[in-house]
């Protein structure tokens, strides 16, 4: 028996001397990679969901404005995720429409329904760094991640609400992107993304966006409940508060076809 215990941990500490070996040799871009597909892996298969959203918009006196918004977003396997935003209130923006496709390598593609004008507008690809709907938030940073859509740099590790986190860089293939670079915190037990830092065309700070109050869905599905957009800029704020979760409600790729965008609900 000892013998048997004796050959087990010679084993698990082989195991664990390669384990380390590889990890001291990868570079910083290799790192940074494997980690980022980590954490999209974990993701996977949640297939589709709604979801019920505030959007409180604050300007640097701190006025603030409150949208209510209905999500719909729609998990594809061999392509980006698709999704429609449909703004239920206030009536000034009732019935605003927007469709994205994602795609890993090509640019995404975004339409924007806009009621007052009763027609859909195109976003075209040189304009995914204006803002949505005068949010923080701009058009690119409402498509889904994708391991495509950057290279990778790990840059260490660092505490971040009470969690050890991996600090991973993200520079965007995509020559129109309004980023040279993303800062992304993600926690070592979950992956969940806790902090992104943004960094505009001039390589300085532009915004920050904090998620906080994550809960999990289907055993394996994290959320956060807000998140908050915060320009370091203009002093100005977008603060999203998501609710109502539901996944694998049974929609369809028909469900996200621009032509149904007037006749959304």
């Amino acid at each position: 028996m000892f013998k048997k215990k004796l050959v087990l941990g010679t084993l698990s500490a082989i195991a664990l001397a390669l384990v380390s070996n590889i990890s001291i040799a990868m570079t910083p871009e290799q790192q940074g990679l494997e980690i980022s597909k980590e954490a999209k892996q974990r993701d996977l298969g949640w297939v589709d969901s709604t979801a019920d959203m505030l959007m409180l918009l604050r300007n640097k006196q701190g006025q603030q404005s409150i949208r209510e918004i209905k999500i719909k977003s729609l998990e594809i396997d061999d392509d980006g995720d698709k999704s429609l935003t449909i703004f239920n209130k206030p009536r000034d923006v009732k019935g605003t429409a927007f469709l994205s496709f994602s795609h890993p390598v090509e640019a995404d593609d975004q339409w924007l329904y806009l009621p007052a004008l009763k027609r859909v507008k195109r976003i075209a690809s040189r304009n995914k760094s204006g803002p949505f709907m005068g949010s923080e938030f701009a058009f690119e940073d409402l498509s889904s991640f994708e391991i495509e859509k950057y290279s990778y740099k790990y840059l260490g590790d660092e505490t971040i609400n009470g969690l050890d986190n991996f600090k991973v860089e993200q520079y965007p293939n995509d020559e129109n992107s309004g980023y040279t670079k993303r800062i992304v915190w993600l926690d070592k037990n979950e992956y969940r993304i806790q902090k992104i830092e943004f960094y505009d065309r001039k390589d300085a700070l532009l915004k920050t966006l904090t998620y906080v109050d994550y809960k999990q869905y289907l055993g394996k599905h994290w959320r956060a409940d807000t998140q908050q957009m915060l320009n370091h800029q203009n002093g100005k704020s977008t603060e999203l508060k998501w609710s109502n979760y539901a996944f694998k409600t049974g929609l369809k790729d028909g469900d996200f076809n621009r032509n149904s965008l007037k006749r959304v609900r």
